[in-house]
Order: C-alpha cells, then sequence, then structure tokens
C-alpha cells in the first residue's frame, strides 16, 4: 500500500513515498538489507562527529530476542509491533567522549542517524514505524544499558502487510489520508510568527 505525499513543492521521492505503517507483512528482513541500514546511520552528520547513537536488535527469527525487546514497547505499541519482522531500539550517549560534559544534541544526532536510516529502508523496499512509547528503564535494565546513555525510541521495520490484519481503530488511521501543516506555520522570517515571504 503507497501513500505518498501531496506536497506544497517537489521533493525527492524517497522522502514523498516514506510513511510509518503499522501493518507488516510475515515476512523477514533480509540481512544484507538490515546491514544497509545500519550502515546508513553510522554515516550521519553528528555534533563533533560525536556519533552518540547506539542500536538494539532483534529479529523475529530470534523469538525470545524478539519477545524480550517488544516488552519495552508501550501496550498500544506491542499489540501491532508484535509483528514486525525487526525491532530496534534507539539509544543515545549522553556525555562528549573528548571531555565528559553533557551532549545537549545527543538526541537530535540520534534522530539525524534514524533519519538516515530510514530513508535507506524507503530506498530498499521496506517500512520503518518510530515509537516514541518506549519503556526506557526496562530497557536500561533489560540490555544492561549504561547510565550515562538513554534509551530514546522504538523502530518496527519490515516490509508493509495488509492493514486488514489490525484492529479498527488502528486500521482507520493505517488507511486515512497523510497530512502536515503548511510550510507557513512554523517558517519564519525576521521575527517568530512572520511567515516567509518566499513561501
Amino acid at each position: 500500500m503507497n501513500k505518498p505525499a501531496h506536497t506544497q513543492f517537489p521533493i525527492h521521492a524517497l522522502v514523498q513515498e516514506r510513511w510509518s505503517p503499522r501493518a507488516f507483512a510475515n515476512e523477514p528482513v533480509e540481512e544484507q538489507k538490515l546491514q544497509s541500514l545500519l550502515e546508513a546511520a553510522r554515516w550521519a552528520a553528528s555534533c563533533f562527529n560525536e556519533q552518540p547513537w547506539g542500536f538494539l536488535v532483534a529479529t523475529k527469527q530470534q523469538t525470545d530476542a524478539h519477545d524480550n525487546m517488544l516488552t519495552c514497547l508501550a501496550d498500544a505499541n506491542q499489540i501491532w509491533a508484535k509483528h514486525a519482522p525487526v525491532l530496534m531500539l534507539t539509544v543515545a550517549k549522553l556525555n562528549f567522549a573528548h571531555n565528559g560534559k553533557s551532549n545537549r544534541h545527543a538526541f537530535h544526532d540520534v534522530g539525524l542517524a534514524v533519519g538516515n536510516l530510514v530513508t535507506q529502508a524507503t530506498a530498499l523496499g521496506l517500512s520503518v514505524h518510530q515509537m516514541a512509547g518506549i519503556l526506557p528503564d526496562k530497557a536500561k535494565s533489560l540490555y544492561n544499558i549504561p547510565d550515562d546513555h538513554e534509551a530514546v525510541t522504538g523502530l518496527a521495520i519490515g516490509y508493509i502487510g495488509d492493514p486488514q490484519q489490525l484492529p479498527d481503530e488502528l486500521r482507520e488511521r493505517e488507511l486515512a489520508q497523510r497530512t502536515r501543516h503548511p510550510l507557513s506555520d512554523f517558517v519564519f522570517t525576521g521575527q517568530w510568527g512572520q511567515s516567509s515571504a518566499f513561501l
């Protein structure tokens, strides 16, 4: 199922085609593709080239590992994410390696790495659903995440499946048209709230 964005201005097809399904096909993700996703994440930009990201990965072929990671997701996400062939948790290193000071850009840089991963996934015919609904404390305990690191988000990755497999409410959201705020709502010139003339 395709849900391309209806854009105000032209954008790259990979950005236009990306969306976040909840219905995943019962089809494993090839190891080479999974490697490519993580390689794309590896080459993201970061403050001081700190690369403060980490990824915990579980596939459905590793049943116990997949089940364990599922317990780190909020209940509402477990309902559908249990069908995703790949689950990941993203982790941020909170302090700079070169001076030990707090890295206030760590979450931003993890997001950049995930952005690369998502774009690469789209190029390979895969879909990624990012989840804020995780249990960071559970993840820290289960995976022995160091104290100066924090779990940030969950990722469900796979091939798009049939929306009919979802509960009614989620199916409606899956089939709904995608929307975004207009650029004039958040792109300003001169001062905050003053829309840019070129829009």
